[in-house]
């Protein structure tokens, strides 16, 4: 792990947490390892270990939800379990006293200012005690004293102009539409009933929304029966999700278009004789219709302090009404509702990039049980059971293939396209395909467990983090809001003092609030994270944050572990020198003297004589010669074949063969003699072979500007020298220890490199914390290659790190793009305004076509391709 001055990203020392992150590494009483800031216990209520971005509690609690017609929720608990540190729920650190927390999904945000509105305005609410909104996920995050105070937040925050979503928190409960409640006591009612049926362990109806949430045993069907007989329809809802964005988007356009529809009839009616006041009446129908909604988030706006987008435009728009500017009032506010319906559109787009990753694996598995094939919810499978995929569908689970073979496209997982090969006892994940022959899986995780599921919520994690560029973005916004809100009312308020023109003041004034505004500038940042992350995954690659990517586009040197990571990993025959037999022969032998050895080196010649179709030999009496190789009888010849050492001892001559072997150990290779008590047959060497993607991977990374590309082992010179040629690398470390490898890696940072550190998650991890970037191999098939590093490559190849660097380095370049020209349209509006160039719905066009523009430029971080 990395100390908090190398990094801003840490995962908790609790053996027991779900999968948290944190800024700082806390020590809980489930850990075994100290960092540099403990906590002393993991129940505290006032821990000062850390803070984080979602704190978390170990607040304990046991309880029973209470309920009255006079509720929106009302809910049924017949499990009362206690809340503890070892939950996977996000808690607040220092609230013992919470009692109930919950997670939405917030549809409609289009700026983080609308974020910030939400989180302020819930804050006030009575036992809220916690809220936490992120921008980019969309993900709110709540902690109340009390269930009645969370039935308060949908309405809210659909006051405030949004659509929320509960994000089902128990995996076991699901949501049902319910139709006909007119009041509370309809939920009441309903839950009443439920109680009378066994099957249901707990249920909670809101009135509010409609909804109940509903953990129960038995069928949809039979549930969907119960409240019929409450006198009310039940519809069990499979994508929570998609109904909510369709409500978010249903009826959306209808405004905007009504509204553009009377501003062009007020237009034409002013040029063609129509009655002033009726053209004003068609302007201000056009403002109510296309305002009404913006005017309301902005009232609840004010009401929790907020100075947000909303409450700028509406006071524009109103001003304009003020002053008799009826066409540029209803302009201004069509403009902006036109503004952002596209901006709320298009950054959807960056969310689901990542939230189609959940809609990979199938929510339902055929299981066979007792001959017979049983659909069941993929949740509901327990590990060990046996699931059948059919070709062409995908995985649900992870597992163990127990009978079958198929090819596999894992393209979700390692966004490697060509399908690989599974046979029985291979590993297969959750969210694959299966393209040829039916296979039975064993279940060995459960669905929340899956490798997909855990990539889901890293990259989650990782959109919730904020980048340095972003967090300084967001405060610069606080402070330049407000400041230029108050210039405005300097403006309309003192000249008019001394020259006595009110209305050209007013209207300057409400020009400077237009450019308040600062949409554009805060969006700039974290739509191209999400999109450039987004990218990432969809090409099996997880880049855990904001802050690493920044750092992946600085980085300008590259140490790779070799084994495993530049090489195969594994040995294989590299040359076979034939002195005093046939290759043929003494491969016969060879693999005859090897066969009945585990040794690595033994089955690495055993599989060449077989590629070679090379077959065995009669042999007996075979021993293993401790240190040195083996030896057997062949056709009553005694064979062996070993290290020098053995030959030395037998007193074999060796002085006609020592220049090859002298030769081969000088490039690193592992030598095999062969040969009988009187002579040498001949020499096979062996050597750990690069991977078929090195060369190409390193050469498109200098290519990319990559200035440094060094090797890091603990192989002899030899065999560091003769790999760094092959692969054609810069620099070489060799004989390393763990802690060399840290140290040529302070070494490189030292020269003045940003130094990004490539192994296998494992036995790198001390290097990997020290680099400046941690980089992993292998994440598919290792869940510590998943938690060790700041990106991980989902295969275990080095062909997608040239795409990271590129991608983050291309995100760089967007968010600078950004963020200077949401800057320079500011100026320039700013610079219009006083010599009267500037008008009130050009200010706004400015501003929402700014955010539109850095939006659109952000997105084209989606569509980067390999």
């Amino acid at each position: 792990m990395k100390h908090e001055d190398k990094k801003n990203h840490q995962h908790t020392g609790s053996c027991c947490s779900g999968s948290s992150s944190t800024e700082i590494e806390s020590k809980t009483c489930c850990s075994s390892s100290s960092t540099e800031i403990e906590s002393k216990t993991c129940c505290s209520s006032s821990s000062e270990a850390a803070s984080t971005e979602e704190p978390s509690s170990c607040g304990t609690k046991s309880h029973e939800h209470s309920h009255s017609c006079c509720s929106d929720t009302v809910a049924l608990t017949t499990d009362k379990g206690q809340h503890s540190c070892c939950s996977d729920h996000d808690i607040v650190p220092g609230d013992s006293d919470i009692e109930e927390r919950a997670e939405y999904r917030v549809y409609g945000m289009d700026c983080p200012s609308c974020a910030a509105t939400i989180e302020k305005s819930l804050k006030t609410l009575n036992d809220i005690q916690h809220v936490t909104l992120n921008y980019n996920t969309g993900k709110l995050q709540v902690a109340a004293a009390s269930e009645s105070a969370l039935s308060l937040i949908p309405s809210s925050v659909e006051k405030l102009g949004f659509n929320i979503e509960a994000i089902q928190s128990n995996k076991k409960m699901k949501t049902y539409l319910i139709e006909g409640m007119d009041c509370a006591a309809c939920a009441n009612t309903i839950v009443n009933h439920l109680k009378t049926v066994p099957a249901v362990k707990d249920v909670r109806v809101n009135f509010s929304t409609g909804k109940a949430q509903i953990e129960h045993d038995n069928e949809a069907e039979d549930i969907i029966k119960e409240v019929s007989k409450a006198g009310y329809t039940a519809t069990l809802v499979t994508s929570s999700r998609q109904s909510a964005e369709s409500r978010h988007h249903k009826g959306q356009n209808g405004p905007i278009v009504f509204s553009g529809i009377f501003i062009a009839l007020g237009f034409i009616g002013s040029h063609t004789g129509v009655a002033s006041y009726m053209t004003t009446v068609l302007y201000a129908i056009a403002m109510i219709v296309s305002g009404y909604k913006p005017a309301k988030s902005a009232y609840y706006g004010i009401k929790s302090r907020s100075l947000d987008m909303n409450v700028l435009m509406t006071v524009a728009a109103l001003g304009a009404a003020v002053i008799g500017e009826w066409l540029e009032g209803a302009t201004v506010v069509w403009l902006f509702a036109l503004g952002v319906a596209l901006q709320t559109r298009s950054i959807e787009q960056t969310r689901n990039s990542i939230r189609g990753l959940m809609d990979l694996a199938p929510s339902e598995a055929w299981v066979k049980e007792n001959g017979q094939l049983i659909k069941k919810a993929a949740e509901d499978i327990s590990i060990g059971t046996v699931i059948v995929v059919k070709p062409g569908d995908r995985i649900p689970l992870d597992g163990e293939i127990i009978n079958g073979e198929s090819s596999i496209n894992q393209a979700p997982i390692t966004g490697e396209s060509i399908p690989v090969d599974k046979v029985i006892g291979d590993t297969v994940y959750a969210g694959t395909i299966n393209e040829s022959g039916s296979l039975e899986i064993k279940v060995t995780k459960l669905v929340e467990d899956t490798t997909i599921s855990k990539i889901i919520h890293l990259v989650e994690e990782a959109q919730e983090k904020k980048a340095p560029t972003q967090a300084f973005v967001d405060k610069f916004a606080t402070i330049y809001t407000p400041i230029v809100f108050i210039l405005a009312l300097f403006i309309m308020v003192i000249p008019p003092l001394f020259d006595g023109a009110w209305s050209d003041w007013f209207y300057k004034g409400l020009e400077l609030l237009v450019v308040a505004c600062p949409c554009a500038l805060v969006i700039s940042t974290p739509v191209a994270i999400v999109s450039a992350i987004g990218n990432a995954a969809k090409n099996g690659v997880l880049i855990k944050g904001g802050t690493f990517l920044e750092k992946a586009g600085a980085i300008n040197a590259i140490a790779f572990d070799k084994t495993g990571t530049l090489t195969e990993g594994k040995p294989a025959v590299s040359e076979v020198v034939s002195l005093a037999a046939e290759e043929n022969q003494l491969l016969a032998i060879t693999k005859t003297l090897e066969d009945y050895s585990n040794h690595p080196i033994a089955r690495a010649i055993v599989d060449y004589a077989e590629e070679k179709k090379v077959g065995s030999l009669q042999g007996s009496n075979f021993k293993i010669l401790t240190g040195k190789g083996v030896q057997a009888t062949i056709q009553e010849t005694v064979y062996y074949a070993g290290n020098a050492k053995l030959f030395s001892d037998l007193e074999t001559p060796l002085s006609h063969c020592w220049s090859h072997i002298e030769k081969l150990q000088n490039e690193g290779k592992t030598i095999i003699i062969v040969g009988t008590a009187k002579s040498v047959l001949g020499i096979i060497s062996v050597a750990d072979t690069i991977r078929h993607t090195t060369v190409s991977a390193l050469e498109s990374l200098k290519q990319n500007g990559m200035q440094q590309i060094v090797m890091l082992t603990g192989d002899n010179e030899g065999t560091a020298k003769m790999i760094a040629s092959q692969s054609r690398i810069d620099r070489y470390f060799a004989d390393l220890l763990p802690e060399d490898k840290v140290k040529a890696i302070q070494q490189l940072q030292h020269e003045g490199y940003q130094t990004a550190m490539v192994g296998d998650g494992i036995n790198d991890a001390p290097a990997l914390a020290t680099a400046d970037l941690g980089i992993a191999m292998g994440g598919a098939g290792t869940d510590t290659a998943m938690e060790t590093a700041d990106i991980v490559l989902m295969a275990d190849n080095l062909e997608k790190l040239p795409h990271t660097m590129k991608l983050s380095r291309k995100a760089l370049a967007v968010i600078k793009q950004n963020i200077w020209f949401s800057i320079i349209v500011k100026v320039i509006a700013l610079a219009f305004i006083f010599p009267g160039w500037l008008t009130l719905w050009i200010a706004v066009l400015s501003d929402t076509g700014a955010a539109l523009l850095v939006i659109l430029n952000s997105l084209r971080l989606l569509k980067m391709k390999n």
